[in-house]
């Protein structure tokens, strides 16, 4: 179905979104695409209208043009294959029907390792060469956000039961994967509980570049923060990154996972969180240790008191990180948040649900958007 506001367009009005569909084609170029869908073991055994990579860009389509429906993205897809003269064009535009069994073949899988991919590729050499650096150190946030999917049996199977407000039943085709999409009023309410399961992203990203480097989906735990899904990210940081974040006490068991990653850290957490003093230090902070992981070890820690939080780093030296530039460079880590309002339908302000009725179309789609940020991104850092 129309997404709400949309507006038929010609041919002439059409040439921005064929460029935009241009370079998404170049971004991810056929042969990258082929080779990742081969890896994740999609690749087609015959021929068929819908082939793995025309679904793969059809999914990165729906997330560019967000208030598109299927029928106009599949459209504006169409035209933009042989606009950009790729090989296995489209003959003809698609069902919304078959575009949904196609991307239902796919699966979340390629889309995801797509992303892999390119994450890899934009870290040459172990190089972050446009993300803001402290001294030798990398700067990199850690944060997460949820996002709105539809209510249906089987997101609410894989993301939790919704709220007990009840939701507007979705119209038009259910086949379409879409429902209504609310206003900004709506999304406030959801996220207080107006009935629309969640999907939590974990992100990782770079400040000062804004790129996102890393990412993991799931089920917001009740009663805590997703301690499993920031472990997932810990494991992909290295020498020479310096990880911003902000936690709380049973967090800091995940201390020695990032440690272990060989990357430094600058946490912020609550006063109330106990760490003895040992020695104090003469800009005013002072060593301590932290438990770290579940066989009750502690490791060293170094605490800046910034009232009413209190700041944890694993730069022990004072003399080579000063208090006081620490708990500077510590604002940096709301970079994240305009990483995340740069998500779209994403953003924490964003006043979208996501189309996908079921569970692996909800992580294509986030993979999706995750992949045109990625786009978006390298375009302005290379400008």
């Amino acid at each position: 179905m129309p997404r709400p506001g949309q507006s038929r367009t010609t041919p002439e009005e059409r040439l921005p979104e064929r460029m935009a569909l241009g370079l998404l084609f170049r971004t991810f170029p056929p042969e990258l695409v082929d080779r990742v869908v081969a890896e994740c073991g999609r690749a087609e055994r015959r021929s068929r209208l819908l082939p793995a990579r025309t679904v793969v860009y059809f999914v990165l389509a729906i997330c560019l043009f967000e208030q598109r429906s299927y029928e106009q993205v599949a459209q504006l897809l169409t035209e933009g294959l042989a606009w950009a003269r790729q090989e296995r064009t489209l003959c003809t535009v698609p069902t919304t029907a078959a575009i949904s069994r196609a991307r239902a073949r796919l699966g979340p899988e390629p889309l995801a390792a797509l992303f892999t991919e390119l994450a890899r590729q934009s870290r040459p050499a172990g190089a972050r060469t446009r993300c803001a650096r402290f001294r030798q150190w990398a700067v990199l946030a850690i944060d997460g956000t949820t996002v709105d999917v539809p209510d249906t049996p089987e997101n609410r199977a894989r993301y939790g039961p919704s709220p007990s407000r009840p939701v507007p039943a979705p119209t038009g085709d259910s086949a379409s994967d879409t429902v209504p999409r609310p206003g900004p009023a709506s999304r406030s309410a959801s996220a207080s509980g107006s009935g629309f399961p969640q999907v939590h992203v974990v992100a990782l990203a770079e400040c000062g570049s804004h790129r996102i480097t890393g990412a993991v989906l799931g089920r917001l735990p009740s009663g805590g923060p997703p301690a499993p899904l920031a472990r997932a990210l810990f494991t992909t940081l290295t020498h020479g990154d310096l990880l911003l974040a902000d936690c709380g006490p049973a967090d800091l068991e995940l201390l020695h996972v990032a440690r272990a990653a060989g990357a430094e850290v600058l946490w912020r957490i609550g006063l109330g969180t106990g760490l003895p003093v040992h020695v104090g230090l003469p800009d005013g902070s002072y060593l301590s240790d932290a438990p770290c992981g579940a066989t009750g070890a502690r490791t060293a820690v170094r605490v800046i008191e910034e009232p009413p939080y209190r700041l944890v780093t694993s730069l022990l030296d004072p003399e080579a990180a000063p208090a006081g530039l620490l708990a500077a460079l510590y604002d940096r880590r709301w970079d994240i948040r305009t990483s995340l309002r740069d998500l779209g339908a994403l953003s924490p302000e964003g006043p979208q649900v996501l189309r996908s009725r079921w569970p692996g179309g909800v992580e294509q789609e986030v993979w999706g958007h995750l992949l045109v940020h990625h786009t978006i991104r390298s375009l302005l850092g290379s400008a």
